[in-house]
């Protein structure tokens, strides 16, 4: 019982923690995100902080957190819908992703600040629903390119196209940025239907790739081995349209 009432107790700061971080971010900007200040908002000393979050940093990664718990279950609900239209996920994926960096630049700016060190959890989160959108294109034989360079590149493209636009007076703003943008990565990742007996070879084999983790009566070993000839020959095959 002793152990459940702290526990509820610990919660319960939190939350006053990060609802005045998150009051504090939206009124004052990143740099009104001390930890005195956010102490001092939420009624706490400041050694408070360190206690529930370790440094600044944690903190911020739970405001992230606390932020986008509800962006990042939302997507992780769309890529986990079976047989639906991959690309049509990947591009409501990205319009999230827009709108959620639009409607808190100062949050989304904080967690996008060079040499700020690991991505926070959210943001690693957000890159694991990704992924799972990419597989399912290779799944469909929809890649040209390997899933890792596919998530880089929209995971850069994303990311620069919200810092642009944040980077613009309001009015000045292009609405149809994030548009564009999204299908020049498109363009440059996608193959214009599912993979057919003519296929390239990469889009062959990248959708080969996805199904090596599920082949029957291979080892672990046999896969991996698999897994990184294929690799190789889709490295090569990049360095060669590169």
């Amino acid at each position: 019982m002793e152990q459940r009432l702290a526990a509820d107790v610990r919660d319960e700061s939190r939350s006053a923690v990060l609802e005045a971080a998150a009051r504090l971010l939206a009124e004052h900007g990143a740099r009104g995100v001390t930890t005195r200040a956010v102490a001092q908002a939420a009624g706490m000393q400041a050694p408070t902080i360190y206690r529930l979050f370790g440094d600044k940093d944690g903190l911020i990664d739970a405001l992230a957190e606390h932020v986008m718990a509800t962006y990042v279950a939302g997507k992780s609900v769309s890529a986990a819908q079976p047989g639906g239209d991959p690309v049509a996920d990947l591009r409501a994926g990205w319009q999230l992703h827009v709108e959620f960096g639009l409607a808190n630049p100062e949050l989304y700016a904080l967690l996008n600040t060079p040499g700020r060190g690991a991505p926070s959890p959210a943001t690693t989160a957000g890159i694991e629903v990704l992924r799972t959108l990419v597989r399912r294109l290779a799944a469909a034989g929809r890649l040209r390119v390997d899933e890792r360079r596919a998530v880089a590149m929209i995971h850069a493209a994303g990311t620069g196209t919200v810092l642009a636009l944040l980077g613009m007076p309001a009015a000045l703003r292009d609405p149809g940025l994030a548009d564009v943008m999204f299908d020049a990565v498109a363009d440059r990742i996608l193959t214009a239907a599912p993979a057919a007996p003519d296929a390239t070879t990469t889009t062959v084999t990248v959708t080969f790739a996805t199904v090596v983790p599920e082949l029957p009566a291979l080892t672990d070993a046999e896969r991996a081995l698999m897994t990184e000839w294929l690799n190789r020959s889709l490295d090569q095959a990049q360095r060669q349209r590169d």
